[in-house]
């Protein structure tokens, strides 16, 4: 599978769908709580099935000069465990290098602490409780 980065309105909302249904739907959360308005100027990616079905998704932000932000990490359900997510997140990591950033950082659910750290991201700090139940961790990579 292919990684692809977003570049039209109808990737994007393909990405916003995949979102909210993994990280938003469960929670019952709005499907606007799937993006905070910054798309355009952060660089998504996302793999998408022979149909055109974005199966798994992430952005990288630029935060500072140094340092960029992954956020919205999704694979969809029955995709997971299938190497999708770390396909994002290497096209993610490569983009991060490309623009010259020093530094990624990330806020992990407690449910993917483990694969950010086979990626060789470093546990910072427990930091906040999303919608009162999904707890966060800040996350680093240094280049």
């Amino acid at each position: 599978m292919k990684v692809t980065f977003a570049h039209t309105q109808k990737e994007i909302d393909k990405i916003l769908d995949l979102r909210y249904e993994i990280l938003r739907k469960p929670w019952n959360q709005s499907k606007d709580s799937a993006s905070d308005g910054h798309e355009d100027s952060a660089h998504n990616a996302f793999v998408e099935d022979e149909k055109g079905n974005a199966l798994a998704c992430g952005r990288l932000q630029l935060n500072d000069k140094n340092t960029g932000q992954i956020r919205y990490m999704a694979v969809a359900n029955g995709m997971q465990g299938k190497g999708l997510g770390k396909l994002i997140l290497k096209a993610l990591e490569d983009k991060a290098k490309e623009l010259g950033l020093k530094k990624i950082e990330l806020q992990a659910r407690e449910n993917a602490l483990e694969f950010y750290k086979a990626n060789n991201y470093i546990q910072k700090e427990k930091t906040h409780l999303l919608f009162g139940a999904v707890q966060h961790y800040l996350m680093e990579k240094t280049f």
